[in-house]
């Protein structure tokens, strides 16, 4: 019934997330990927004192084969967007497993600094980039409302690894040495390209075949029963033939869509997290350091940030299915900004804290903040742009808190130095994040406002409801392309229609077939006589 066609050139029409199913196995694959992304970098670590000596090079030589792991991670977002937009999400991710594992394979034959800093920082970490956000862009493909959890659990991958991969590379160094370890890490890496292979697209001709068999059901309901009606269902399909040959192929996806910007929730978004990511990170850097200058033993200083992966576990899985609420998602935006208000009064409150049992228990509030804002943001971002837009969205964002990445942490560090006083470090980081809730907060209340008294409703990008984004850009696109192909001339098919049998129903049939013998405003009756539910919906879009 007029129905686009990804063989004609046209765009595929839009598939529901079936919010399970397979879906499960590709939150799994997630899972996986988000935590060799973020706990990687940090597991590294294990092995800078072996690799001091050997090298015979300083700590900072060696922190930064982490900070090009994590500057790749987040840099290279605009290249990964681009290859997926390219090539799909299942190349990318494949290419990407190959790589990180190369990288460190590699790195463990390395005879100087410079090598590592190209083997296991840039080739590793632009592979695990490869696999971070397209399995991001599945996991949103695949689930529409349950899909705050679905963030949730998947965020939970980064605390879970960080857990276990440390613990197993100190195993490693003892029983094999640096090299081995690397050799092994390499190895593990590999199953990101197992977690590529899992991302299967949705199957877009399971959709073709039920809209063709719903078209000869219709054609034999609306025609004579008999062999009539097989000489129509024959006649309405070869008229389609006829129409496929005549539609010129529509221009394809751009690569990086920068038509994004012009969304003021994004703006909104991309400055808050600028802002959040120069002062997020600092206080976990530097914890044990605080801790063992306020007189707590190494041992029990290490374990405080076990306490706070500990609870991070728990608390991602859990604001996701907070989120996932009927009476929440609608304003997922505000409760991302109560949890970066809470991170920040967090560590604001915390700044004086000069005992263990102090210390214990900011681990346990920053925790809990901590995990929901790592559950929330990509959730956010979903809900803003959709899932169309996502895939030039992520790489936007991660490449402008890249350099977020870059100024806060060392900045911190350079402050300690030059201060010698950790808490004007905890009172500075703190004020950043509170700055980027309130900021988030004020200016999505001020759109949503300004939104409501304009009289053409739009797409809300801070109101959350990612789902009805989806719907509305997929409709507008389906509507354009079949409103440009009702302007081609159908003459020849209509004779060849009429030539093939001339009885009024299969001319009537014949016309519905093409999808574009509805006239605009005839409501439901037509409706009910031969136009589907979705062409009134792209109608009433304009």
């Amino acid at each position: 019934m007029g129905r686009p066609d990804p063989e004609e050139g046209q765009l595929p029409a839009p598939v529901k997330p079936p919010d399970g199913g397979w879906g499960w196995i590709v939150l799994l694959g997630c899972f996986v990927i988000t935590g060799f992304s973020y706990a990687f970098p940090k597991a590294v670590s294990v092995y800078f004192k072996e690799l001091m000596k050997d090298f015979h090079v300083g700590y900072s030589d060696t922190a930064w084969i982490s900070s090009i792991m994590l500057a790749m991670l987040y840099g290279t977002g605009p290249v990964c967007s681009i290859m997926v937009n390219q090539f799909g999400c299942r190349p990318v991710m494949l290419i990407g497993g190959l790589l990180a594992s190369a990288g460190m394979i590699l790195a463990s034959f390395t005879t100087n600094i410079i090598e590592l800093y190209l083997t296991a920082g840039v080739l590793t970490g632009l592979g695990m980039a490869l696999n971070f956000q397209p399995s991001l862009i599945m996991l949103g493909t695949y689930f529409d409302k349950r899909r705050p959890l679905a963030n949730g659990l998947a965020a939970a991958g980064s605390p879970v690894f960080l857990s276990s991969l440390s613990p197993l590379g100190q195993v490693l160094l003892e029983k094999f040495g640096w090299r081995g370890g690397f050799l092994i890490m390499g190895g593990l890496l590999l199953n990101c390209c197992t977690c590529g292979a899992v991302m299967r697209p949705l199957d877009m001709g399971m959709k073709r075949k039920m809209g063709k068999a719903q078209d000869k059901y219709e054609a034999k309901e609306m025609l004579p029963i008999g062999g009539k009606s097989e000489e129509g269902i024959s006649t309405t399909d070869g008229t389609k033939k006829g129409k496929k040959a005549k539609k010129k192929p529509k221009k394809g996806k751009k690569l990086l869509d920068f038509s994004i910007f012009s969304n003021r929730g994004f703006i909104i978004y991309t400055i808050s997290k600028f802002i959040l990511v120069l002062g997020l990170f600092v206080p976990p850097i530097l914890l044990v350091n605080y801790a063992k200058d306020t007189g707590v033993p190494d041992t029990e200083a290490a374990f405080l940030l076990s306490i706070i992966g500990f609870i991070d576990i728990f608390a991602r899985p859990a604001c996701g299915m907070v989120a996932g609420l009927k009476w929440v998602r609608p304003h997922v935006a505000y409760l991302f900004s109560f949890s970066m208000l809470f991170n920040g009064l967090t560590d604001i409150c915390s700044a004086r804290a000069s005992n263990y049992t102090g210390l214990v228990i900011f681990c346990v509030f920053f925790g809990i903040s901590y995990g929901m804002v790592g559950a929330l943001q990509f959730e956010v971002l979903m809900a803003i742009v959709g899932s169309q837009k996502f895939s030039s969205a992520i790489g936007l964002v991660l490449l402008i808190e890249a350099f977020a990445v870059l100024i806060g942490p060392p900045s911190a560090g350079r402050l300690v130095d030059a201060l010698k006083n950790y808490e004007v470090i905890f009172y500075l980081a703190g004020s950043e994040v509170v700055l980027s809730a309130l900021f988030l907060g004020v200016a999505s209340y001020c759109c949503l406002n300004r939104g409501k008294k304009e009289p053409p409703p739009e797409n809300n990008p801070s109101a959350g409801g990612g789902s009805d984004t989806e719907e509305a850009e997929s409709d507008v696109q389906e509507a354009e392309e079949r409103s440009s192909d009702n302007h081609q001339p159908a003459h020849s098919t209509d004779n060849a229609v009429v030539a093939a049998n001339e009885e009024p129903n299969h001319v009537a049939e014949e016309q519905r077939g093409e999808g574009g013998g509805c006239p605009a405003g005839d409501g439901e009756v037509l409706a009910r006589d031969g136009c589907n539910a979705d062409q009134m919906v792209e109608r009433d879009s304009f």
